[in-house]
């Protein structure tokens, strides 16, 4: 894990150095932040990983501009992005305790109505081509890849609920005849060694930038993207999802002439 970390971060450097080295018109190294608006998308019939929505998150980091020709640029960032989804209502149980399904047929599948939260945070480094037009006021247009290394994976869970045997909720788990109490299902259980530790994908997008005084720039960024690689280490047990999502910042960024 440390040495994809570490050959992701050399890979970005060398970006840089031979974006650099190019005989560039305009650099400019900045800042950025904003709203995460992440959603996990199934690609499979698995009901495990169906169902979800957006939720929001944080994405923040810092980027290097360096230009090729007077509109064109390559660009390169480092950037924390909030990804996952959330989903509520009747849905599958995944964590069922070893004494209740020892009492139970195996693959049998529980049902409960919750809520459930997927908290994936990665650090993610995209490189894209960038074509800017405009004097004053520019804007632009970016597309490339991107590695994602997973930094933390969360799934939260809250609510409680009885356990049924079927997806419309008329089974109740019973033992003896008698239905099961509800079960309280707040918990925030670390899923990290479920989920792959890097991700490549393809983001692209607009923006529009302003001059902000001196050699500075004010940018407005949306942007979106999406992952090509399953999150999922066992597609079979758990489905395939690819992460995604909508990403809107504000930077800043100072800019000078080579």
């Amino acid at each position: 894990m440390k040495k994809d970390i570490y050959g992701l971060i050399i890979c970005f450097f060398i970006c840089i150095f031979f974006s650099a080295s190019l005989p560039a018109q305009v650099t400019a190294i900045g800042v950025n932040g904003g709203i995460s608006v992440p959603q996990l998308r199934s690609s499979g019939n698995n009901e495990i990983s169906e169902g979800y929505e957006s939720r929001l998150a944080a994405v923040f980091g810092g980027f290097a501009d360096v230009g090729i020709t007077q509109k064109f640029s390559i660009k390169a960032a480092v950037n924390y992005t909030g990804q996952g989804g959330k989903r509520k209502g009747m849905q599958p149980v995944t964590a069922i305790p070893p004494d209740l399904s020892q009492l139970l047929p195996p693959g049998t599948m529980l049902y409960a109505d919750f809520q459930n939260e997927a908290i994936l945070n990665y650090l993610e480094i995209p490189v894209t081509a960038k074509f800017t037009w405009g004097d004053k006021l520019k804007y632009y247009i970016n597309a490339g890849p991107y590695a994602g290394i997973l930094l933390s994976a969360t799934q939260k869970t809250e609510g409680t609920s009885q356990l049924y045997l079927d997806r419309a909720g008329t089974q109740p788990l019973g033992i003896q005849g008698q239905p099961m109490p509800a079960q309280s299902f707040k918990a925030d259980t670390d899923i990290k060694q479920d989920i792959n530790p890097i991700n490549f994908g393809l983001t692209g997008g607009i923006g529009l930038t302003y001059p902000a005084g001196g050699a500075g720039e004010i940018i407005l960024d949306a942007r979106g993207g999406y992952g090509l690689t399953s999150i999922q280490k066992d597609t079979k047990a758990n489905g395939k999802s690819h992460t995604g999502g909508l990403f809107l910042t504000l930077g800043y960024a100072y800019t000078f002439q080579r």
